[in-house]
C-alpha cells in the first residue's frame, strides 16, 4: 500500500509531506484464546488477517515502510 498522498491528506509536515490520510475502516477486535489451548486454524487466520490490517493501515500513513 502506498503512503497517502498530500493532496489526499489531512495534516501535512512543513515540507508537505502527508502525515495523516482518510479515516481507514474498523478492524474487529481480535479474540483472545482462553485455557491454553493452541488456536484453531479458523482463529490463526483471522488473527494474521486482522495483524495484516492494521499493517496496512501503519503502512498507509506512512508510520511504517511499505512492505
Amino acid at each position: 500500500m502506498a503512503n497517502p498522498k498530500a493532496t489526499e491528506s489531512q495534516l501535512a509536515d512543513r515540507l508537505d509531506n502527508p502525515l495523516i490520510g482518510s479515516q481507514q475502516a474498523n478492524i474487529a477486535d481480535a479474540t483472545a484464546i482462553t485455557g491454553g489451548e493452541s488456536p484453531t486454524e479458523a482463529e490463526h487466520n483471522a488473527l494474521v488477517t486482522k495483524i495484516n490490517a492494521i499493517l496496512d493501515i501503519l503502512e498507509a500513513h506512512g508510520l511504517m515502510a511499505d512492505s
